[in-house]
């Protein structure tokens, strides 16, 4: 008789713990939903990551351009000095024959005419330096853009993972107004990563 009672008591007890489990189960059910939203919330933080990156890669791209650019007219500018001095030594030149009163038609129109298509190269590389210089001053503000939509695309993932910890934080503590605020970060996350999709 007693071995019937422990095997009633037993029969109840094993039928307490599975209601009790039951109940926690479906108390604890909205757990899988927080677990699904922080796989979702994850994958676009690694979008955003990966995003990120490419504007950081961008701006080094337009600064290694701008420095290229701003090298190349530097060059140009010496070429126009050089060509600069090279002008005022013909027309140096061309000055002391005429004041010399020397009759070498020859050398005088040798010299008027180096004057003169310095003068013209002159005009061709300043144009080509300030052509280096307008390309320099484009990637510059293409790197600044670049720069500025990866600051704005490292908040949302930033965003992206605080959501993150306060959903793994919820999931411990099971208070379920932590998963809702995980939700609005991720939410904020999102509304931010799209607004910088749509400036770039």
């Amino acid at each position: 008789m007693d071995e019937l009672l422990e095997f009633r008591d037993l029969v109840a007890s094993i039928k307490s713990d599975r209601q009790a489990q039951k109940e926690k189960e479906a108390r604890d059910s909205w757990t899988r939903y927080v677990s699904l939203s922080m796989i979702f919330i994850a994958v676009l933080a690694a979008v955003a990551s990966q995003k990120s990156g490419g504007f950081s890669s961008t701006v080094m791209k337009q600064l290694n351009e701008a420095t290229f650019n701003q090298a190349a007219a530097s060059d140009q500018w010496a070429f126009y000095q050089a060509k600069g001095i090279k002008q005022s030594l013909s027309e140096g030149e061309l000055d002391t024959l005429r004041l010399s009163g020397s009759k070498d038609a020859r050398r005088i129109a040798d010299l008027a005419s180096k004057a003169q298509r310095y003068d013209t190269e002159k005009k061709e590389v300043m144009r080509e330096a300030a052509a280096l210089e307008s390309k320099r001053d484009a990637s510059r503000r293409l790197a600044e853009r670049a720069s500025t939509l990866g600051h704005e695309m490292g908040l949302a993932s930033t965003l992206f993972q605080v959501g993150i910890a306060i959903g793994g934080v919820c999931l411990i503590v099971k208070k379920r107004w932590l998963w809702w605020v995980s939700l609005f970060l991720g939410s904020a996350a999102t509304l931010q990563m799209i607004r910088v999709l749509f400036l770039s």
